[in-house]
């Protein structure tokens, strides 16, 4: 078992589910509350790693990093490497891959609330600010612990996004996902099987705790 891509990659998932709760929770309430007649097509630059596949996102940030263009050479120019084959590069690219698995809940659960409690709460004097934090937040909790958990095991379970623009450096890019491809390339069937049941069973775990979570199973615990 390479516990050293495990450790890399818990470290990748933690940090961009860290980031996506900070950037999509004000993407998440623009898109629930704003009136602009074109935000749908923000909604669909967010949605777009949903349909497209990774390697063409890949592509397309692999060329964004290196040198060719614009914002490579200027990365170069002020760190003195590029962002391809490195961990930072890894990080930025899994929050564009994993945007939609946070934002989304995030949308849906904002626009679950009762608007009345919005206005309520307006009508009292309370700021939007501080509306968002006492009402909305509050009362969107299923969907946040759905965004966080989805973004993180998402990241957990990349491949063709981290191939692309990370490669396959030990200690550095090399992933849980990557290391199974690694071991099927070289035969060794036993140490992939190992290592994908363990993703199998912690995607199940993720996921299951979600469920149970936004429907409060654990207030009828113990069962009478």
């Amino acid at each position: 078992m390479n516990w050293q891509a495990f450790a890399l990659t818990g470290q990748l998932a933690v940090i961009v589910a860290t980031v996506l709760v900070i950037l999509g929770l004000p993407i998440a309430y623009w898109i629930t509350y704003s009136r602009w007649r074109w935000k749908f097509l923000i909604e669909a630059v967010v949605s777009v790693p949903l349909v497209l596949p990774p390697t063409v996102l890949g592509y397309y940030l692999l060329v964004l990093f290196g040198n060719t263009v614009w914002f490579g050479r200027w990365y170069e120019s002020l760190t003195g490497h590029t962002l391809a084959f490195t961990f930072s590069g890894l990080v930025i690219g899994s929050i564009l891959y994993s945007l939609p698995f946070a934002v989304q809940p995030f949308a849906a659960s904002f626009a679950a609330v009762d608007r009345r409690l919005l206005a309520a709460s307006a009508t009292l004097g309370a700021s939007a600010w501080r509306t968002f934090w006492r009402v909305i937040l509050p009362l969107s909790v299923p969907g946040l612990v759905t965004g966080v958990a989805l973004s993180f095991a998402h990241t957990v379970g990349e491949f063709g996004v981290v191939l692309m623009i990370g490669g396959n450096i030990p200690g550095v890019t090399r992933t849980v996902s990557i290391d199974i491809y690694d071991r099927v390339q070289a035969a060794e069937f036993a140490q992939a099987g190992q290592t994908a049941l363990l993703l199998l069973v912690f995607s199940f775990v993720v996921l299951s705790l979600v469920y149970a979570l936004n429907r409060k199973v654990w207030a009828a615990w113990p069962f009478r």
